[in-house]
């Protein structure tokens, strides 16, 4: 059995719900976010809902678990559940945030205390669940200090009818902390030159993806087979997830005057161990012959350097994209050698493949 605690951390008081959070409750159970993930809960949620959550946080008290609510300067800012122990100390806990204190490290924080205060309690590993497109609820587990153990193919199912993967969290309780994520996000959330905008690639971007990869002129140096829009869907849907996790950054280039998609940019093959990534990028046609990619190249190579560990950064191209050597060149890329025979083309014949790096400046 938990004691009903109260437990202060930060800025941050914990302590069991009370009859004076309904309104607070309800708004944030009725926001969009919040319905989206959780899709269990009641919609629209209504005063009665949340009374009924009063009841069920007590019974889940006396049934062994925990369930707090989050307030800062005694007001509510957020929940986080506590499923009872089982038989081998292993528990789990789930959090929500209220729209005016998201983006503040609130649920990080909570998810953390909590999870101290249960190994301190006997508790001997802690578990999470996030959906693959919750980036906010990733970065939370990794803030927190919880190592990503798989993912569960569509193990849920969203508000929307779709299907969702979700990924597993745990700590143990001789954890150590988490140290710095390896690729941090944009601290402005994009990166911008006056002309070339990169932001975070969604599934927003996937129409204009598939149809750019689709144009013979990029298709003719595609690497792979060609996907469809469905599996572009769900690759888009995912580059959250792999930019949390450390294994690459992928970006939509778009106009910084309009807007409109130009291109796609991405940061791959992610060594820690060697300090190594490797750039990759596609235009459409109609943005080319502008210098768009050579900004977007040196935008993210720039950026590279000055937040992450990278000490070098490559690249590959067919011998016959003459283009994209261009670009590379301009971009202050060096031509390391020729791997031959590396590319298989659509048709199945082998292309050479030219190789190019750039390294950290000194």
């Amino acid at each position: 059995m938990l004691p009903r605690d109260v437990i202060s951390t930060g800025p941050l008081i914990l302590r069991p719900p009370a009859e004076e959070d309904v309104e607070a409750i309800v708004k944030v159970c009725n926001d969009p976010v919040t319905a989206r993930f959780l899709p269990v809960l009641p919609s629209p949620y209504r005063v009665q809902d949340a009374h009924d959550f009063l009841e069920q946080a007590a019974a889940k008290w006396a049934g062994g678990g925990a369930e707090f609510v989050i307030t800062q300067d005694g007001g509510y800012v957020g929940a986080i559940g506590v499923v009872p122990p089982d038989q081998w100390g292993v528990a789990s806990i789930g959090y929500m945030v209220a729209p005016w204190a998201r983006a503040r490290g609130v649920a990080a924080t909570a998810a953390r205390a909590v999870t101290d205060w249960l190994f301190d309690h006997g508790v001997r590993r802690v578990e999470l669940q996030a959906a693959v497109e919750n980036v906010a609820s990733l970065r939370v587990a990794v803030k927190a200090g919880f190592l990503e153990e798989g993912r569960r193919r569509e193990a849920r199912r969203l508000r929307d009818g779709r299907y969702v993967d979700m990924v597993t969290f745990a700590r143990l309780a001789g954890d150590a902390v988490a140290a710095e994520p390896y690729l941090p996000f944009f601290a402005d959330g994009e990166l911008c030159d006056g002309v070339v905008r990169l932001v975070p690639m969604t599934v927003e971007d996937a129409g204009d993806f598939h149809r750019m990869l689709a144009d013979p002129t990029v298709a003719a140096y595609h690497f792979g087979p060609m996907g469809t829009l469905e599996e572009h869907e769900r690759r888009c849907r995912y580059t959250g997830y792999w930019w949390v996790s450390g294994q690459r950054i992928e970006l939509a280039v778009r106009d910084a005057a309009s807007g409109a998609f130009a291109g796609h940019i991405q940061l791959a093959h992610v060594v820690p161990s060697l300090g190594q990534a490797m750039v990759g990028y596609s235009l459409v046609p109609e943005f080319r012959g502008k210098g768009f990619m050579t900004r977007a190249v040196r935008l993210l190579v720039d950026w590279a350097f000055a937040n992450t560990a990278l000490h070098r950064i490559v690249a590959g191209t067919d011998a016959g994209n003459t283009a994209s050597h261009a670009v590379l060149e301009r971009a202050g890329f060096s031509r390391e050698g020729v791997h031959r025979g590396l590319f298989v083309r659509a048709d199945g014949t082998r292309a050479d493949d030219v190789a190019w790096s750039v390294l950290r400046p000194t």
